[in-house]
């Protein structure tokens, strides 16, 4: 599964639409689109907002495991 397939399923799963991803992460509805779509790759701080939103890791968001639960956070993860 790409990166942009498994952005979207668990954006879905969350039941978050773009706009609402856009509000949790700051990145441009438009821009999220193209991400989503593979048209566009996004930052590691853009990666890392949006591992955050989806309750994810940036490893499984890159495809590097198959593990959706994020590891333990610190406090000044936000």
């Amino acid at each position: 599964m790409t990166m942009n397939h498994r952005l979207r399923e668990l954006r879905k799963e969350k039941g978050y639409t773009q706009i609402k991803m856009q509000h949790l992460t700051g990145i441009d509805q438009s821009d999220y689109s193209k991400i989503e779509n593979g048209k566009r790759y996004y930052s590691f701080e853009q990666c890392r907002r949006i591992a955050i939103a989806l309750n994810t890791s940036m490893d499984y968001l890159a495809g590097l495991t198959d593990e959706k639960a994020p590891y333990p956070r610190g406090k000044d993860v936000l």
